[in-house]
């Protein structure tokens, strides 16, 4: 089997909801759509090994998330036995005025933001910024944030489920100030990508393509990855249309949008739009 659909855990929040669309985290693992065998249904980790080293989600917003940072990994290794959790947004819909936090302002220090979440007054040091359809946000470990309401994204991110929460707009919810603050990084760079369908750090890269013809046209040859050290499955995310994949071996798999499809690194793929509009794919590694 060189390719599969992926089915998600689910997982509800007060703020609205997340598909884990890959996941082979104990929190909750993605399982096999679409094979027609006997693996239909099982954990993804089946295929792809317990140890693939992303977790992708899908998440919609309906309401703002609580303020948080996320260990490096060195720091979550230490305290948690984990992976620390650098991550990345890709706005798939944003309803108009949509913002988010990502960031601090310049000039505050961490014992003022300390003073501040005592005092409920964190929000004059958080960095708001406009964000719309297409956007690109990349989130280093250690940087606040806050996903606020109206926005539909999908999230890449380290294998790690830590998250510390500083500040939740009067929730009940457990927050985790000591440990919050000792993982801030007190920098501020503008979060805001310039994103021209390529994206790489040293944990992950993105590719966004386009597909407008009825004719297939290369997706992916391992010629092609970015990062020197490919896992042995990549993935697929349907941005936008409905289309057709294909492998090396003429084997095919109808897509359609917000689908996930897990494709073996080692192989070459085609793809081509079926309903003549733009098949738009997210090709990550």
């Amino acid at each position: 089997m060189n390719m599969f659909k992926t089915e998600p855990f689910v997982s509800d929040k007060v703020w609205g909801y997340e598909r884990w669309i890959v996941s082979t985290h104990a929190a909750g693992q993605s399982r096999i759509a679409d094979t027609g065998s006997a693996l239909d249904g099982k954990s993804i980790t089946e295929t792809v090994g317990a140890d693939y080293p992303l977790l992708i989600k899908l998440i919609q917003a309906n309401d703002t998330l609580s303020v948080q940072v996320h260990p490096d990994d060195d720091y979550a290794r230490r305290v948690e036995n984990t992976f620390g959790k650098t991550e990345c947004w890709y706005i798939l819909d944003a309803v108009p005025g949509a913002t988010l936090v990502c960031g601090l302002n310049s000039g505050c220090t961490k014992e003022e933001l300390a003073e501040a979440i005592k005092q409920n007054t964190l929000d004059k040091y958080l960095k708001v910024i406009p964000v719309k359809k297409g956007d690109f946000i990349f989130i280093p470990a250690g940087t606040v944030h806050a996903i606020q309401g109206g926005l539909r994204l999908l999230e890449v991110q380290e294998p790690s489920d830590i998250t510390y929460r500083l500040y939740d707009w009067g929730r009940p919810r457990e927050i985790h100030v000591e440990k919050g603050l000792e993982v801030t990084e007190c920098t501020h760079s503008d979060p805001l990508e310039n994103f021209d369908g390529t994206f790489a750090c040293e944990y992950f890269s993105l590719s966004h393509q386009t597909f407008e013809s009825t004719d297939y046209s290369d997706l992916w040859d391992p010629s092609q990855a970015v990062l020197p050290e490919v896992p042995q499955w990549i993935s697929a995310f349907i941005i936008e249309g409905n289309g057709t994949i294909c492998d090396g071996n003429g084997e095919e798999i109808n897509v359609c949008k917000e689908e996930m499809i897990m494709l073996r690194s080692s192989g070459t793929y085609t793809a081509k739009s079926t309903d003549g509009s733009p098949l738009k794919l997210m090709i990550i590694e």
